[in-house]
């Protein structure tokens, strides 16, 4: 099954609000599949039931994408048998690292040059030999651009040209980005490719001062971000938008609340969809 709409991540939290009601407003799941490989066995009959009423996406956490030490092949081969066994459509992951010598715990900025562009291009081409399908990476939010010699968006252009791969486009962390380095949020969006747009993300953050936030998932979305949302379905066509919340979680109501919102925002630019459609 393809995934299509709005979508919720499943955690184990929400597994006892789920027995005998899945909302029908939730159009597909995603999971990181670093939680699933090993999981525990009393979970995996409610995760398989729930993952035949609806598709399932990932979104990895241990690629290390960016990374200087070698690949880590036998994890990959993992990934793939994981996508094959559960019938995933889409693999993304973080455009960042997270390992040197070790597992740092965090998604680390890759520097922003050219010779970043190359290195980070061959490791995506070589995860997706392996995989065979084409890998999907998503902007991340960051704090410090260590050695900058190009600007976000000509380092992310660079990167979806030369190494093939697609992009989900996180909305929270454009918006993120835009406060903490003084950029305009709406011309960032204009200038990605529409045709890499295949996914996106939509959270909340912390407002740790007028000029820092802090990318959470653990609040609310707020309404900059929701017109900013709206805006890139106007510019690249409605693309299937997950709900992303890690922790501080509300009830599955709450939750599919603001399902429903993304669901209203994709609705009213249905025909915007339709018009890129018929540019492809």
């Amino acid at each position: 099954m393809k995934a299509h709409g709005a979508g919720l991540g499943l955690r184990r939290e929400l597994f006892n609000q789920l027995n005998d009601n899945i909302p029908d407003d939730i159009d597909f799941w995603e999971v990181a599949p670093e939680n699933w490989i090993k999981a525990p066995p009393s979970y995996l009959p409610q995760f398989k039931e729930l993952i035949q009423s609806k598709p399932l996406v990932t979104h990895g956490l241990s690629l290390s994408i960016g990374g200087i030490q070698p690949l880590d092949v036998d994890f990959v081969k993992q990934i793939k048998h994981f996508l094959k066994q559960y019938n995933v459509t889409l693999y993304s992951e973080h455009l960042s690292y997270c390992t040197g010598h070790g597992h740092l715990y965090d998604l680390m900025p890759i520097p922003f040059t050219e010779e970043a562009v190359k290195h980070v291009s061959q490791r995506i081409k070589q995860v997706q030999d392996i995989l065979e399908r084409q890998l999907v990476l998503e902007n991340v939010s960051y704090y410090a651009a260590p050695g900058q010699k190009l600007s976000e968006i000509d380092f992310i252009n660079a990167i979806l040209h030369e190494s093939g791969c697609q992009l989900l486009l996180d909305v929270n962390n454009v918006y993120v980005n835009s406060i903490n380095h003084n950029y305009n949020p709406k011309l960032f969006i204009q200038s990605l490719p529409s045709d890499k747009v295949v996914y996106g993300h939509i959270a909340g953050h912390f407002n740790e001062a007028d000029d820092l936030l802090v990318d959470t998932h653990g609040a609310d979305v707020i309404d900059p971000v929701w017109d900013l949302l709206d805006f890139a379905y106007q510019q690249h066509g409605v693309f299937p938008t997950l709900l992303e919340r890690d922790f501080n979680l509300p009830s599955l109501a709450d939750l599919v609340l603001e399902v429903k919102k993304i669901k209203q925002i994709q609705s009213d630019n249905n025909g915007i969809e339709a018009e890129h459609r018929d540019r492809a």
